[in-house]
């Protein structure tokens, strides 16, 4: 399809589409009523949008009659050019749905972007694996393994400030694991096989396990008021819940002192751990800086 086709419809009408090509693309299936939610549209007018986006690209999309639904066609190639930094928002924020266009900032800003930027293909199959609880076998290469062939259930999406993971259950090693999406190559999902019940979400005890820390100004540096003012404390102590699976890598991002005496040095070390033991059988806590097995 060309850019003129598009240019000629309306800008309501390409991020109607755009939301129908995301949809499809990161979770597999759309229907009338995600447009008719999404964009507050008849049901008609959602009929015609999923009639033009087909007619448009022949082959990106196919009706299912069983599930009701447009899913993925066997032809997919994407209109609409999304940025990955567009698509990870929509993905975990669920905003930036509508057509990618570069507009004209209000402000000057700047913000650091990520080093690296997972393969939107690679992403695309890891998130219908997600959104549809299937396994997914890819070939997924590690530091200390090299290369291996894997069959993985993915659960969740996490973000560790420089790449993002994906916590799935490993066929492999039969446990719950972090894979960096990065080093996924080859991803096919197995749809159709069933998931164990061992495999899914709600047996992963670091996923679902809330962790309660509580940070304070570290004792070895300047101005605590300050500390307190920046992070927006109580009383001086900075409260927070976190996944067991996701707390090394925040902490490590905040740059957190998790050693049970405050003995890191570094104007980085803003803030410490008031209590090194909430991070006791917390599998990823040697991420933490300073933290130390009790």
């Amino acid at each position: 399809m060309s850019k003129d086709q598009l240019s000629e419809l309306t800008q309501p009408q390409r991020d109607r589409l755009a939301f129908i090509e995301l949809r499809v693309r990161f979770v597999g299936e759309i229907r009338r009523q995600d447009l008719v939610a999404r964009f507050g549209i008849q049901s008609a007018a959602a009929t015609r949008d999923l009639a033009l986006y087909k007619e448009l690209s022949p082959g990106n999309i196919d009706y299912n009659p069983k599930r009701k639904a447009y899913v993925l066609g066997p032809g997919f190639r994407p209109i609409f050019d999304f940025p990955p930094e567009r698509v990870l928002s929509w993905l975990t924020q669920g905003f930036g749905d509508g057509e990618p266009m570069r507009l004209k900032a209000w402000v000057a800003s700047e913000s650091p972007s990520q080093l690296t930027h997972p393969d939107l293909d690679v992403l695309a199959s890891v998130t219908r694996a997600i959104h549809q609880e299937c396994a997914l076998a890819a070939d997924y290469y590690s530091i200390s393994s090299g290369k291996s062939k894997r069959e993985i259930v993915p659960l969740a999406l996490i973000d560790n400030g420089l790449r993002w993971h994906v916590r799935a259950f490993d066929r492999k090693s039969q446990e719950f694991r972090d894979f960096v999406i990065t080093r996924i190559k080859n991803p096919v999902v197995l749809k159709g096989q069933p998931v164990a019940v061992h495999e899914m979400s709600d047996q992963d005890i670091q996923w679902t396990r809330i962790v309660e820390l509580e940070l304070v100004p570290h004792p070895d540096q300047p101005r605590p008021e300050i500390t307190e003012m920046d992070y927006d404390m109580c009383n001086g102590v900075l409260r927070m819940k976190l996944r067991a699976a996701t707390a090394g890598y925040i902490l490590r991002q905040w740059s957190v002192d998790c050693s049970p005496d405050h003995s890191l040095r570094g104007h980085e070390y803003r803030l410490w751990l008031k209590d090194h033991l909430a991070l006791y059988g917390v599998k990823n806590a040697v991420l933490a800086p300073g933290y130390k097995e009790p």
